[in-house]
């Protein structure tokens, strides 16, 4: 069986470097306060250190989607916010985008609860496979199109806690979920695999 195919993104460190420019620059777009929308479950670890370097009164919510299958072409929300954003700015915080049609979806979901504003944040923008026009307003990392895990990010719920941001291979995951398991949990992330 050939090696794992297991390349580190972004370590710790460039992940709270580029969180902190993120929070400072949502900051500066709201400094009456704002009200971070989080999507469940990939975007927990971003939102959390996201709002510790948030400089303006914030608020935090969450809102939970049916993944975007492909087949039906549908997405419905299965958790909604717990409370009312009307009148306020809301920057809805995600994982990833990638085609943006759950983003969209998304968006515009918030924009029927009449906030003042909708913004998108997102760890990582996977560019090449954007169906949609959506350009997130924030950003942490431009990402290529690899399957991604750690930082929040997962597969079949495996991987959340990993530090660090990893590409891996889906075709590997899809043959066996815990391939990388040995190469991540314990190991120095900004050592690479297998040091």
């Amino acid at each position: 069986m050939p090696p794992p195919q297991l390349d580190l993104l972004a370590d710790p460190e460039r992940l709270g470097h580029e969180v902190a420019r993120v929070a400072a620059e949502i900051s500066a777009d709201h400094p009456d306060g704002v009200t971070l929308v989080g999507v469940l479950k990939g975007a927990v670890v971003f939102l959390a250190d996201l709002a510790r370097h948030v400089t303006v009164p914030t608020l935090v919510d969450f809102v939970a989607v049916t993944p975007f299958d492909g087949v039906s072409g549908r997405t419905r929300v299965v958790k909604d916010l717990d409370q009312s954003v009307t009148g306020r700015p809301v920057v809805l915080v995600t994982g990833i985008v990638d085609t943006g049609l759950t983003a969209d979806f998304l968006h515009r979901h918030l924009q029927g609860a009449r906030p003042s504003s909708v913004r998108v944040a997102t760890l990582a923008d996977r560019s090449a496979r954007r169906l949609l026009p959506l350009q997130p307003d924030y950003r942490a990392l431009e990402v290529p199109d690899r399957f991604l895990i750690g930082y929040g990010l997962d597969h079949r719920g495996r991987y959340r806690n990993v530090p660090g941001l990893w590409g891996v291979d889906a075709a590997d995951l899809a043959e066996d979920p815990d391939r990388y398991v040995s190469l991540l949990y314990g190991a120095d992330p900004s050592a690479g695999p297998g040091r």
